[in-house]
């Protein structure tokens, strides 16, 4: 297990700028506004013939026990207690605070390994800035910039041999088999909440204030023999409501998130219906080719009547996606989750399956037979074959000629007769297509050339045994 390195200090003091210095990264979502980090944010360093070590970006400690800031308080304060080293940051050009003190006592009462990094100290005495801190007691205290990288690599060089060999934090792997999926949707729709009740933990903040996850979060899981790596992402508003910059980042990092998943499952409101801006959120789905899945929350609150207008709305609004199941499910109770899961493995399958030209073509020879193109301007397009282009989303690159005369409602009919041929749920089906020559055609005539001369060698050889 990697060791693991926790970030702690009040807010706005250049926690998450460090965690990207220490990672190499740009994963942390970073702003001048004190409190744009929240839930704990993982990363692992790799340096070049050293052994890794996780990195824990926490929210600021605020001195509030209450709202949201004590959520974060608590979410910070359980990174330090599991972590192997705890950096505790404090702002240089600022100098130590009361907060500074406050948080001084409780890593003193966790009585966990600290080292003090003065951050900010770009055109600063050095000196100066430690011995503002002096009082503190510590012998291990590094003035740094992370912004400009300014000490990071004396610090490393102290963290790595403060670190024990074997760590007893968390840890999150890079598994490429793990099924990566993204909870999307608008603000305080629940995904917080359903992350939380998959896990079985408080491991999110979850609250009823829209906007509460500020930045994209990865979380490992194991189920039921699976891997899987949940990504718990902020609402997304439509642009004309968007005012707050950080939000604006936070819309960024979504779309991150969206573009890295393989399943994403858009968090719908039972009691609101589809809404503009869940709309909006589609669109950025369908724009990533995304397999889907759609989640319709907070079902259990509503009553017959109810349900019957929101199956209604579901149907009618959903159209254009009709190829992506829904599931009814509540975050709050856990109702649902094992069909969320069916629905997903369904989707990962048909988003990431592989197929091979000879049947990807049949299914064109198939469908070009049962309704072929429309006679545009007196010229007909002819499909000649086809082959795999890539997966999720599935993609067919389709040879022909006069492929610029097939009409959308052509391309969409091969979708279709695609999506049922291949038994595809759950993700779109993207065509390509390319006028030109056969590009097997070579490899054809070679083949029939080696036919010809074994039959010649087949006929010398009866000639010979008369």
């Amino acid at each position: 297990m990697l060791p693991s390195v926790a970030l702690v200090g009040r807010p706005n003091v250049g926690k998450s700028t460090l965690f990207n210095a220490l990672t190499r990264t740009r994963d942390a979502l970073v702003h001048d506004e004190p409190g744009v980090t929240r839930d704990r944010h993982y990363g692992v360093c790799r340096l070049e013939g050293e052994r890794p070590f996780v990195v824990v970006d926490t929210g600021g400690i605020a001195g509030s026990e209450e709202g949201l800031a004590g959520a974060t308080a608590a979410q910070a304060r359980a990174a330090a207690e599991e972590a192997d080293l705890v950096l505790f940051v404090v702002d240089g050009r600022e100098g130590a605070s009361a907060l500074d003190d406050e948080i001084l006592r409780w890593l003193r009462k966790a009585a966990r390994p600290v080292l003090l990094v003065v951050n900010k100290t770009d055109g600063l005495d050095a000196r100066a800035a430690l011995a503002e801190f002096s009082r503190y007691g510590y012998a291990d205290s590094f003035a740094v910039s992370s912004a400009h990288r300014h000490g990071i690599d004396e610090l490393l060089e102290v963290i790595l041999a403060r670190l024990p060999e074997e760590g007893t934090g968390e840890v999150l792997d890079n598994d490429p088999e793990r099924v990566r999926i993204a909870f999307v949707g608008r603000p305080n729709v629940g995904k917080s909440t359903l992350v939380n009740r998959i896990l079985g933990e408080e491991r999110m903040i979850a609250s009823d204030v829209p906007g509460t996850t500020r930045d994209s979060i990865a979380v490992d899981l194991e189920r039921d023999g699976r891997r899987y790596r949940l990504i718990d992402t902020a609402g997304m508003r439509r642009k004309a409501r968007v005012e707050v910059a950080v939000e604006k980042f936070s819309i960024i990092k979504t779309l991150q998130a969206i573009e890295q998943c393989q399943v994403a499952v858009i968090m719908l409101d039972a009691s609101e219906g589809v809404t503009e801006q869940d709309a909006s959120v589609l669109g950025a789905v369908l724009d990533a080719g995304r397999a889907l899945v759609v989640a319709v929350n907070k079902w259990d609150g509503l009553t017959t009547y109810q349900r019957e207008q929101t199956e209604a709305l579901l149907s009618r609004k959903l159209a254009f996606v009709q190829w992506a199941e829904a599931v009814r499910i509540s975050a709050k109770h856990g109702s649902g989750l094992r069909e969320l899961f069916r629905a997903i493995h369904r989707a990962h399958a048909s988003a990431t399956r592989q197929f091979s030209t000879a049947e990807v073509t049949r299914a064109l020879e198939i469908a070009y037979e049962a309704s072929p193109p429309p006679v545009v301007r007196g010229h007909v397009a002819k499909l000649r074959f086809a082959h795999p282009g890539g997966e999720n989303p599935p993609t067919f690159v389709v040879h022909g000629t006069r492929l610029r005369t097939l009409s959308a409602t052509y391309t969409r009919y091969l979708e279709n007769f695609f999506r049922k041929r291949f038994k595809l749920v759950g993700t779109p089906v993207k065509f390509v297509f390319k006028e030109g020559d056969n590009p097997y055609k070579d490899k054809k005539n070679v083949l029939s050339e080696r036919q010809v001369a074994k039959k010649k060698r087949l006929i010398r050889h009866v000639k010979r045994n008369r």
